[in-house]
């Protein structure tokens, strides 16, 4: 029986029931044969609104609506007409009259989304690519895609998130998709000023030490430092994080032998990950970067199908 679809993607907490599981099962026949998805939604046009810069998020949501034979249309604030003042409330309703029929948004404040969402007309879909440190529903998703296929025994894995929890929007979506796949432990590891919130941290491990929240892990996720929304909070320098804090690969011997490397990039190496465990063998970190694009393809499908 196929599941109800949203209109919109804007977090996993609100997504209905068997959604997000029929996205993970899309994206994996998708992945299969992207052939056969060639012409699914031709003719139709998405629309890239970004506030922020991005690289992976940004060119997979386009690389995916090409696939699908989609148009694609890509906005950067600086150059539209948010350097003149102008609201990113008028700033859609604008690209909405032009008529498209999604547009992916990422914005710097948490929230941001929820009005679009709101004034989009019937047909109109808005998919969540990062808003602030609250969400960012499709790494959640392209990351548990990589641990299905990865992992057989998917709800029996112990995961471990790590780094800056507090300003990662990863970490409050990540976190909430694993508890609705069943997960059976999830960990979390963050320096101090760094801890997620109390809603993020329920039902979870929380460790203040990475080498004890590495022990026997299945899977471990590094987070980088998000620089640009600590607010003038004091950090170690590089050198004294990478060895507090930093995954190397002393540090991996922890781990259960076969433990996954994951990172949602953009990395920064000898930092919190070091390179010949980002390039090791234990890394599915570009694994996640190709599952972004058959997620994204699965999400565009299902919210326009």
């Amino acid at each position: 029986m196929r599941p109800e679809v949203p209109d919109h993607l804007l977090d996993i907490e609100s997504a209905p029931p068997g959604f997000l599981e029929h996205v993970l099962d899309l994206a994996a026949r998708m992945r299969e044969n992207p052939a056969n998805w060639s012409r699914a939604q031709e003719g139709r046009l998405l629309v890239n609104l970004f506030y922020e810069p991005s690289t992976r998020t940004r060119v997979s949501f386009e690389i995916a609506a090409l696939r699908l034979g989609m148009r694609v249309v890509n906005i950067a604030a600086s150059d539209s007409s948010v350097k003149k003042g102008e609201t990113l409330l008028d700033t859609f309703r604008t690209l909405a009259a032009m008529a498209p029929d999604v547009v992916v948004v990422r914005h710097p404040e948490d929230g941001a989304l929820a009005p679009l969402a709101a004034a989009a007309a019937p047909g109109l879909h808005v998919v969540n690519a990062g808003d602030g440190s609250r969400s960012h529903p499709t790494q959640a998703l392209l990351d548990a895609l990589t641990l299905r296929t990865r992992c057989p025994g998917f709800p029996a894995l112990k995961v471990l998130v790590a780094g800056d929890l507090r300003h990662s929007r990863v970490t409050r979506s990540g976190v909430a998709l694993l508890k609705r796949l069943g997960v059976s432990e999830i960990r979390l590891c963050a320096p101090p000023g760094l801890e997620a919130g109390p809603r993020v941290s329920e039902g979870v491990r929380y460790f203040e030490d990475l080498d004890s929240a590495l022990e026997g892990v299945d899977v471990v996720m590094m987070l980088r430092i998000q620089h640009e929304r600590l607010a003038g909070m004091a950090i170690p320098d590089s050198e004294t994080y990478h060895r507090r804090w930093g995954l190397t690969r002393e540090r991996l011997g922890r781990a259960a032998p076969d433990c996954l490397v994951m990172h949602p990039g953009p990395m920064n190496r000898g930092v919190e990950i070091a390179s010949d465990v980002a390039d090791g063998p234990q890394s599915v970190i570009l694994e996640q970067v190709a599952n972004g694009v058959f997620t994204r393809m699965a999400v565009i499908q299902a919210l326009l199908d």
